[in-house]
């Protein structure tokens, strides 16, 4: 599994975790396909992101001008908790990768087309404060 693959698997899971309050497990399961493994990465992204919720979400919460959680898309907030958990813990991925990952992600599954405008917007700005 490439890693732009385990991008997309990890949204799915943390949008279904989200949703539905499945463990990772079950959610991991929702998201694979009936033959394919789960990945290292795809488990990092998706147990780091959720472990350090606490530290992300204000991240977010203060890099949005006048908006406020409670109003972002369940598929922008997955993509942007997941891409901030990158930024800030993972050296391995320069945080413009994660920033363009995340850019993509979110044209792909929002239906909003000016969703990867804000989420770019948003992780641009987060990303001046580390």
């Amino acid at each position: 599994m490439n890693r732009r693959h385990a991008r997309i698997k990890a949204v799915q899971a943390l949008y279904q975790i989200e949703m539905t309050g499945a463990d990772i497990n079950d959610a991991l399961s929702f998201v694979l396909e009936e033959d394919e493994a789960s990945d290292p990465f795809l488990e990092t992204l998706i147990t780091g992101t959720l472990d350090h919720l606490a530290e992300i979400d204000p991240l977010i919460e203060n890099s949005m001008d006048h908006w406020a959680l409670s109003r972002l898309s369940k598929v922008d907030h997955a993509v942007m908790r997941m891409a901030l958990y990158e930024m800030i813990k993972l050296d391995d991925v320069p945080v413009s990768v994660s920033i363009n990952e995340a850019i993509e992600l979110a044209r792909g599954f929002s239906g909003d087309p000016e969703s990867g405008k804000f989420v770019n917007g948003v992780l641009s700005h987060a990303a001046e404060s580390f």
